[in-house]
């Protein structure tokens, strides 16, 4: 929908979520004038908090979460802020909160970051106290269930009260900023279109490794793992943009059309396809950590890591491999994606005994933003043994090709949009069937096996059985 909403609800405002990324992304798009200067945001969550009291708390996020550059006019941010305190489990504080938002005639945007548990009350108490109209929207932190049948309850609930169109399913991957670049270096260059298929790419990689453990995610990672808690949502998000044809134009239902079909696409995975593991005591930069079962307290058979041989089963990808790994507890953190082409069908200086490396496109999504195409030159100098070539890359970092511009946190785009109403960066509820349906086949194939995660000591790149899942095909993983 077409207007710029003049409230902003937070639920789950004194959350962790709330704290790191939310508030301060709202102060820093307000530092910079991107927000509506009537916008009003109002905080709501469980806590005895008054208005005066949370802008206290607030102000102790900003300044810890946000670099104080970006800081300008924080006591102009503080006060458009307002808090509310609601039990959502129940009808009773509904009305309160509606009289506190005051009118929104002009549209209001709400932010749902709660247990998902409480995603179908807080959904009744808001159509109870008129909160549903249609100059309002909904915004759905992540996760959306644990398996098809769970988020296709959630999704009935949530429409029940607001049209896909009001509905805004947020995956925060899609708003860092190299993961948009991925649309603009497809479709903005004409060198790259032509070539991204299975005629020149030989194989493509994703890799997203987190150094950290359970972190105090405990409860929520033993019941997810690493399939749901990653795979499902950012990766599948990632292979999508990348696997895409061009969409029509720079529109969200064109954009999402085209990211559906991608995820359709994708083939039903065999047992011996994928790698599941689980990580034991080891080092990370020099220091010691202990193993999931120690930090759980107990036994558990959840994957912390799993590595997955995908295809789709297309005309433009047919025969094209896509590796995906993801695990915790690896020796760093990266988030990029591999695209591996083809070497070239003749060398005419192989008779000189040169040799010569395919052509590879890397890009770093975090913790550095960078676009590198590794290409083949010939080494300077003379010698009688002929020409000798070497690849060399070529590096285009992010914060250096655009000096002046802020590294952005990804809410602050994914938040300016709910608010004015742009659901390209939003993930379409068919897009989330898709990518369940596709994870749940991958979780009763291992059922089925009653294949259970190997070890692997923390501070590696996971079991060696990854390694071998890619080097069967002669490929080896980029490290």
């Amino acid at each position: 929908m077409s207007f710029t909403a003049d409230r902003l609800l937070l639920f789950g405002a004194t959350g962790d979520l709330a704290q790191r990324m939310l508030m301060p992304s709202l102060c820093a798009l307000d530092a910079d004038d991107l927000l509506n200067p009537d916008l009003r945001i109002v905080a709501t969550a469980r806590s005895e908090l008054d208005d005066g009291s949370f802008r206290n708390f607030a102000r102790e996020a900003l300044e810890k979460y946000l670099p104080a550059e970006r800081r300008g006019g924080m006591a102009n941010f503080l006060n458009r802020l307002s808090y509310q305190q609601l039990d959502a489990t129940t009808l009773d504080g509904f009305p309160d909160l509606a009289r506190k938002l005051g009118s929104t005639d002009n549209g209001l945007a709400i932010f749902l970051s709660t247990a998902p548990s409480l995603f179908e009350p807080t959904i009744k108490g808001l159509q109870h106290a008129g909160l549903d109209g249609e100059n309002v929207r909904m915004c759905l932190e992540k996760p959306l269930g644990t398996d098809l049948e769970s988020s296709c309850e959630i999704n009935d609930a949530v429409a029940q009260c607001f049209s896909e169109d009001r509905i805004f399913r947020i995956d925060h991957y899609l708003g860092k900023e190299t993961v948009q670049n991925l649309l603009a270096l497809r479709f903005a260059n004409i060198l790259f279109e032509p070539i991204w298929n299975s005629n020149y790419i030989e194989h493509v990689q994703v890799t997203v490794g987190e150094t950290v453990g359970l972190e105090g995610r405990v409860a929520f990672y033993d019941d997810a793992g690493a399939l749901r808690d990653m795979v499902q949502n950012h990766m599948l998000q990632l292979v999508a943009l990348l696997a895409m044809e061009p969409p029509t134009s720079f529109d969200a239902t064109a954009v999402r059309d085209e990211k559906v079909k991608v995820l359709r696409a994708l083939r039903e995975v065999a047992s011996t396809e994928t790698v599941t593991g689980q990580y034991r005591a080891g080092a990370i930069a020099g220091q010691a950590v202990p193993g999931y079962d120690e930090e759980l307290g107990k036994e558990s058979t959840t994957e912390t890591f799993v590595a997955i041989k995908g295809h789709v089963d297309n005309w433009r990808w047919k025969g094209v491999p896509f590796y995906l790994r993801t695990g915790k507890r690896m020796p760093e953190r990266v988030t990029e994606i591999v695209v591996q082409f083809r070497s070239v069908p003749h060398s005419i200086f192989a008779e000189m005994g040169a040799t010569m490396q395919p052509n590879r496109l890397v890009i770093g999504i975090q913790p550095e933003e960078n676009i590198t195409l590794n290409l083949t030159a010939k080494v300077p100098g003379l010698g009688q043994d002929g020409i000798r070539l070497r690849s060399v890359p070529l590096n285009i970092a992010m914060p250096d090709a655009f000096v002046g511009q802020h590294r952005r946190i990804a809410y602050e785009r994914l938040l300016l949009d709910l608010i004015e109403g742009d659901q390209t960066l939003f993930v379409r509820r068919d897009e989330v069937e898709a990518q369940w349906q596709w994870v749940d086949a991958i979780r009763d194939v291992w059922d089925k096996e009653e294949q259970a995660p190997k070890t692997y000591t923390a501070g590696t790149w996971g079991p060696s059985a990854a390694i071998a899942l890619a080097e069967r095909d002669g490929v080896s993983w980029h490290e």
